[in-house]
């Protein structure tokens, strides 16, 4: 049996290495026959070499480009007494779309943010299936990544926990038979804080997940709600609901990862304790023909003989309006959801920076989205302008925020 050829882009972030523990459990059905990363040299130089890597990527590289990544990738191949793998390399900001681009049976695109869109499409369009933990690709793509998805017959295959959870529940019935899409939301560090307590937390307050570890920007968007609406929008393009099935609910414990309602009144969860294995390995399983097979993630099941108690209650939208502002941008669909991405990627890095309050995260994705203008046309190129567009929107509004807070201080000084 041959076998199965995976990428991975985005493979030094915490997907992207989760994900090749879970392969490098699985070596004898898969391979990895292409690799890409940001700026992290030495950790996927280590990559390349444990999973004998033929071709790899990076979006930043140093300052002696090729010939220096290849100098230290023969060092270090020689310090391990094995033969060097790697046949191509690929340099800047295009990098990961040209391996993303290779032939193989799936892509997962692990690359946070909007720069992951060029490598969603360069894998759909070579009709590869993409296991999405890039969930802003397809947010702020929208008909684009679909359309491509549908022109070339490839697989959109979610990573994130909620859409997994969806798309295993989906499997208890047909596409006819669902009445609503319930995401889960383990309510951030703040849950139940007031929204003026809210205007004083601190990035490492904000940091501090109570059940995930995840990267700074989804840890953030976590606190804010952000990440859920973002969520919502994906599972309104992944599984074709509209917004008015789609309900959030906050589930503190984060075991029961998502549910499907069915139009019997029957609900179907998934559940697992919180550990982002279990959703790639998932993923990963993907067959050729659409099948799933599992295969071992690593993850620790539930113990059912210890007593566990789980709860749930509504979203407070006074206290996080993010949630609300997302599934607006995604109701009005074109550019909007590329504005909502950018502009908040913008305001998070300004506030982890001590520049704006937690709330003015909120508060400058409200302002652009409704100054947006979209443009006639959605492609590619109006995306990147509106992406473009939304960040320097958000920056002038976090400047204009700290200005005003540093004004404030100096007459409470006065």
């Amino acid at each position: 049996m041959s076998k199965r050829g995976f990428i991975v882009v985005g493979s030094t972030g915490s997907v992207g290495t989760q994900a090749l523990d879970v392969l490098a459990e699985h070596r004898d059905e898969h391979r990895i026959v292409g690799l890409a990363a940001g700026s992290q040299l030495d950790l996927l130089l280590d990559q390349a070499l444990t999973f004998c890597v033929p071709v790899i990527g990076l979006t930043t590289p140093p300052a002696g480009g090729e010939t220096e990544v290849r100098q230290r990738l023969t060092q270090l191949a020689a310090e391990r007494g094995i033969a060097d793998p790697v046949e191509a390399i690929h340099l800047g900001d295009t990098a990961a779309e040209a391996v993303a681009g290779l032939d193989a049976d799936m892509v997962l695109n692990a690359i946070t943010g909007a720069a992951g869109l060029g490598a969603t499409l360069a894998a759909l369009d070579r009709g590869t299936d993409v296991a999405l933990a890039n969930k802003e690709s397809l947010i702020i793509g929208g008909s684009i990544v679909l359309d491509a998805a549908r022109a070339s017959g490839a697989r959109l295959v979610p990573v994130d926990s909620e859409h997994s959870a969806i798309a295993q529940a989906l499997r208890a019935g047909t596409h006819g038979e669902v009445s609503k899409l319930i995401i889960t939301a383990s309510g951030g560090p703040f849950r139940g804080m007031t929204r003026d307590a809210l205007r004083r937390v601190t990035p490492a307050q904000a940091l501090n997940h109570p059940t995930w570890s995840m990267g700074s920007m989804i840890t953030i968007n976590s606190a804010t709600l952000v990440n859920k609406g973002l969520e919502v929008i994906e599972a309104h393009l992944l599984f074709d609901i509209d917004f008015d099935h789609i309900e959030v609910v906050v589930h503190p414990q984060s075991h029961i990862h998502s549910m499907v309602e069915f139009s019997d009144a029957s609900t179907i969860a998934q559940i697992s304790p919180p550990d982002m294995r279990l959703p790639i390995s998932y993923a990963l399983g993907t067959q050729d023909d659409g099948t799933t097979k599992r295969l071992t993630s690593g993850a620790v099941a539930n113990n059912w003989g210890q007593p566990m108690h789980w709860s749930f209650e509504p979203v407070n939208h006074l206290a996080f309006p993010a949630l609300g502002l997302a599934i607006e941008a995604g109701r009005k669909a074109r550019s909007f959801p590329a504005v909502l991405n950018a502009a908040n990627e913008v305001l998070v890095a300004a506030f982890i920076a001590g520049d704006i309050p937690f709330t003015g995260i909120d508060k400058g994705l409200a302002r652009a989205l409704s100054a947006h203008q979209p443009a006639a046309e959605h492609t590619v190129d109006t995306v990147l302008a509106a992406d473009a567009w939304a960040r320097e929107f958000a920056a002038a509004d976090a400047a204009e925020q700290k200005a005003a807070q540093n004004s404030g201080q100096k007459r409470g000084r006065a």
